[in-house]
C-alpha cells in the first residue's frame, strides 16, 4: 500500500485524471486560473507546498501560471513527448503527481509553470498558520 493511497481515493474523477493519468483540465474553466488572493498552493495529494500567489500571474493561457515553485526541490521535471509535442512535464516530488508543464515563454523571458488547478489545493494566507504551514507566512511579510 502506497503512502498516499488514502488521499488518492478521495480525489474527484478530474483530479485523478490530471494527477494520475497526466490529463489536462479545461482551459479557462478551472478553479484557480482567476484566483489571485494571497496564499500558497499545495499538492492535492501529498499537501507539500508547491507554489505561492506571489509568483502567480495571469498568462492569459487559461490555467494558473507561476514564475517558479516555492522550492525548486518540491517539483521534478521530465521530458514529455506526448501529443506530437516536445514539452517539459512538471511533477510533484513526494506524490509524483502530474501538475502540468513548464515553458520558457514566461515573464521577462523567464519560465512559465502552467499548472492544472485540479492538481492543487489553495490555502489562503489567513488559513496558512492554522493549517500548519506557518513557516510560509514569511512569503507575505511586508505585503499588505
Amino acid at each position: 500500500m502506497g503512502k498516499f493511497d488514502e488521499n488518492i481515493k478521495k480525489l474527484t474523477s478530474l483530479q485523478f485524471n490530471v494527477t494520475q493519468k497526466k490529463g489536462t483540465e479545461k482551459q479557462f474553466d478551472n478553479e484557480y486560473d482567476s484566483e489571485f488572493r494571497d496564499g500558497i498552493y499545495v499538492d492535492i495529494i501529498s499537501k507539500e507546498v508547491l507554489f505561492s500567489s506571489k509568483d502567480k500571474y495571469n498568462a492569459h493561457c487559461g490555467w494558473p501560471s507561476f514564475t517558479k515553485p516555492v522550492n525548486e526541490q518540491s517539483v521534478k521535471k521530465k521530458m514529455d513527448f506526448s501529443h506530437g509535442m516536445i514539452r517539459t512535464e512538471v511533477r510533484s516530488l513526494e506524490a509524483d503527481s502530474h501538475l502540468g508543464h513548464v515553458f520558457d515563454d514566461g515573464l521577462n523571458d523567464g519560465l512559465r509553470y502552467c499548472i492544472n488547478s485540479a492538481a492543487l489545493e489553495f490555502i489562503p494566507k489567513e488559513e496558512i498558520e492554522q493549517r500548519g504551514y506557518e513557516q510560509y507566512l514569511t512569503l507575505f511579510e511586508g505585503k499588505e
